[in-house]
């Protein structure tokens, strides 16, 4: 059953340290779990190994019966040393009386005690007695829920700079996938499944401004084609003439 009242002020920097020493050594320092890890506070168990704490805010394995589990460091604290058994002792069992002497020895009869009459008692007073005798039972005590351990968080974004749009993903804080381009007509079609009027409305600018650009630097290619064309009809009919 787990203790009640575990002080939830966690492990700190420097214990911190010296467990990952102890086990740098290939020991596995004793922890106790706190409040904070829910109805098996009071607990001790072992701590196994320590993970990256950038990935995620439960990053101290501890291995506990037989599973090994991650917790944060607030979900812990260094177990105390350990409270001696407190020894009942055991009842004093007193000889029976050895009855000696000559007196004894005579031979003659030995009294009993007559029983007492036996009074019968009514309905109503065997049922007060076993009211009395029987003791009121115990009240529970409340069991605290385990803690759900939340996952690492998702994050997938979607960027323009520089005339490129980018699209990367994020769990926590370890990368899925490094920002990668994407065509224009890709990055529409996912800001309108997401279907937010303001974002849509402002990649569609950002479109429109691209395909206006393009169109004027179309319109200068063209131009520049038709005079270097013009310049090629030119050449042609002077080396005609010169023939």
């Amino acid at each position: 059953m787990a203790a009640a009242g575990v002080e939830a002020r966690g492990l700190t920097t420097e214990e911190l340290d010296g467990i990952r020493d102890a086990l740098a050594a290939g020991r596995k320092p004793k922890v106790q779990f706190t409040d904070s890890a829910g109805q098996i506070a009071g607990q001790i168990g072992q701590v196994v190994g320590l993970e990256d704490p950038a990935v995620s805010e439960e990053w101290v394995v501890v291995k506990f019966g037989r599973d090994e589990l991650p917790f944060s460091p607030g979900d812990l604290r260094i177990a105390p040393r350990g409270v001696p058994v407190k020894k009942v002792a055991a009842p004093v069992v007193e000889p029976e009386p050895v009855l000696s002497g000559p007196e004894f020895l005579i031979d003659k009869p030995i009294e009993r005690p007559k029983p007492a009459p036996v009074q019968r008692k009514s309905e109503d007073d065997v049922e007060k007695d076993v009211q009395e005798v029987t003791p009121a039972p115990a009240p529970r005590k409340a069991v605290r829920p385990v803690k759900p351990k939340p996952g690492p968080s998702l994050t997938v974004t979607l960027a323009y700079a520089e005339g490129e749009w980018t699209v990367g993903a994020n769990q926590g804080a370890k990368p899925l996938a490094k920002p990668y381009v994407i065509r224009p007509a890709e990055a529409l079609k996912m800001v309108q499944l997401i279907d937010v009027p303001g974002v849509q409305e402002a990649v569609e600018q950002i479109l429109s401004g691209e395909r206006a650009e393009a169109e004027q630097q179309a319109q200068r290619l063209r131009a520049e084609l038709a005079e270097i064309e013009a310049r090629l009809a030119e050449l042609g009919e002077a080396g005609s003439q010169a023939s």
